[in-house]
């Protein structure tokens, strides 16, 4: 609701920028897309790495 009220405030200041934002938005969106599923990926190979690391000390510490 924040952003909205912000892009509201933008088109009464300077109408062609928000007109510019509220197109180039969904664009840049796509553009970010893959950054962010690489984040994702590489986040779950470091949970995976960091699990395994510390399953000999869960392992001594269920006996």
């Amino acid at each position: 609701m924040v952003k909205f009220l912000l892009w509201c405030l933008l088109f009464v200041l300077c109408w062609p920028l928000a007109l510019l934002a509220l197109v180039l938005y969904p664009l840049v969106w796509l553009f970010l897309l893959p950054f962010r599923i690489v984040g994702i990926a590489v986040g779950g190979a470091l949970e995976l790495v960091a699990a395994i690391i510390f399953l000999p000390a869960r392992l001594l510490r269920a006996l």
